[in-house]
This record gives structure tokens, C-alpha cells and sequence, in this order.
């Protein structure tokens, strides 16, 4: 039987406010919200746990097919409380957070990552990984993270990429440690380089590493790096979007890899 929720003070609809609105709440719960049925979707084909699915009949217009007894229908006024978006589409999901290690990785022949350090926004983390999905990343892999994996703006801004994207969390030493035992060179990205990003030999498995906007990497990853690369700025702008210096690079390396021969 499905349950119904019309009031705005029930205990599971308070905890969903407090899971969108608190890291803290999500890491001690274990638990973390998905707003939307694509994104809803992509979670469930992954594997993703899904503990409730929260609908409001007054929005749907798709369903999604899941265990009854995980459905919560609420009023709309109800919907409108728990929802982060703009415009709903009237889904919302309870799910079981969940993490990947280095060694579950499994690469391609010919690995291409991301390596991204101290990453702040959520915003520029859920790009990076909607990039990643575009070309096909074999991972992202953070090292010390400074926002929430699951906070709701990294899931709306990766277009639910967070679900179709490895993405594994780890030290710095065990991410260099674990490219060098695969033969992955290091490529630091860094305002300071002397060799333009289109310089790079990208056809061979490689690590692109980025940090953030405001420090730039940690002296770790420079001395750590086979190389260093930078993409010069030709205005009065010192620096781009980390999500935009990413996807430049990233594409780089795909359309040299695709290059005809």
C-alpha cells in the first residue's frame, strides 16, 4: 500500500528537508536526495539504493517503476517543501549514499581521467562530471573534497552525470601511486606551465589534474607531475572556470585521440 503524506510537520518529510539542506545530515544517515525522474532514472540503472520515492500526483506526467511500498505520495504544497528545483517535475528520491575506492576501478586499455584537487562548488563539480559523461571518462577522482558529493546542486548540476561517472575519492599519495603502478601520466594543470594544453600527447593513458580556481594545486601534484600544462589567456582574465578549463582539455584529448591517422 502506498502512503499518503499531506501534512507539512511529518517526521519523514521534516528528515527530507533536513537531508537537502544538511551535509552533515546526509553523511551521518548515510542517506541523500535525487530531484527529478532523469535523474531518478540514470540512479536506478546504476544501482543506486533507492529507500523512498516521494511523488506528488498533481505535477507527474511519467512514472517510474519501483516497489510500492517505497512510494510516498504528498499533497503539492507538501512537494513544493522538500523540492530544490525551480520547476519540479513532481519526483523525489530517498537513496543510500555510496563510495568507490582506486581498486575498484576498472580501466580501459588506454585510461583517460580527471584528478580534481580541493574542489569548492558544487556547480563546477556537477560539470565537470556532466563533462565526463560526454566523452566518456574512464573516472573522476577527488582528492580532498571540499563540498558534498551528494549535495543536491551537484546532482542537478551534473544532469545526474554523479550516477553515469566512476567517481572515486582519494589521498593525493594514493592517487599519484596508483597512476604510476598503471602507467598513467600525470598532467598538472598550472597558470605557471610553460607548455600550452594543445602540446600535450594525449594518446596514451593519462590524468588530467585540476584544483581549484582560487590556490591552484598543492605543491604534491606539481612535484608529482610528468608533466605541466596551462591554457594562456589572451584578455585581462587571469584564470577560467575550472568546469571550463576541464572540458577544454578534455576535449582536447579526445579529439586527438579520435584524429585519423
Amino acid at each position: 500500500m502506498i502512503l499518503k503524506i499531506d501534512s507539512l510537520v511529518n517526521p519523514k518529510i521534516k528528515n527530507i528537508v533536513k537531508l537537502r539542506d544538511s551535509s552533515r545530515g546526509r553523511k551521518e544517515q548515510g542517506l541523500f536526495l535525487i530531484e527529478g525522474h532523469r535523474e531518478i532514472s540514470l540512479a536506478l540503472k546504476a544501482g543506486v539504493e533507492i529507500e523512498n520515492l516521494i511523488y506528488s500526483p498533481e505535477y507527474i506526467k511519467q512514472e517510474l517503476a519501483i516497489d510500492e511500498e517505497k512510494i510516498i505520495e504528498v499533497a503539492k504544497k507538501v512537494f513544493d517543501k522538500v523540492s530544490y528545483r525551480e520547476n519540479p517535475d513532481g519526483f523525489l528520491a530517498v537513496a543510500k549514499s555510496r563510495e568507490h575506492k582506486l581498486a575498484d576501478l576498472n580501466l580501459s586499455a588506454n585510461p583517460l581521467l580527471v584528478v580534481l584537487e580541493a574542489v569548492e562548488k558544487p556547480g563546477n563539480l556537477g560539470a565537470i562530471l556532466r563533462t565526463a559523461d560526454a566523452i566518456g571518462l574512464d573516472a573522476v577522482i577527488i582528492n580532498d573534497l571540499k563540498t558534498d558529493l551528494y549535495n543536491p546542486n551537484v546532482i542537478r548540476a551534473s544532469q545526474g552525470a554523479v550516477f553515469t561517472v566512476k567517481v572515486v575519492l582519494s589521498s593525493i599519495e594514493e592517487t599519484a601511486k596508483f597512476c604510476e603502478e598503471n602507467g598513467i601520466k600525470i598532467l598538472a594543470a598550472t597558470p605557471e606551465a610553460t607548455k600550452e594544453y594543445t602540446e600535450i600527447n594525449y594518446k596514451s593513458g593519462c590524468a588530467i589534474v585540476m584544483g581549484a580556481e582560487d590556490k591552484g594545486l598543492s605543491a604534491k601534484w606539481l612535484k608529482a607531475a610528468d608533466e605541466e600544462i596551462k591554457i594562456s589567456m589572451r584578455g585581462q582574465i587571469d584564470s577560467l572556470n575550472v568546469s571550463v578549463s576541464a572540458a577544454v582539455v578534455l576535449f582536447e584529448a579526445v579529439r586527438q585521440r579520435e584524429a585519423k591517422k
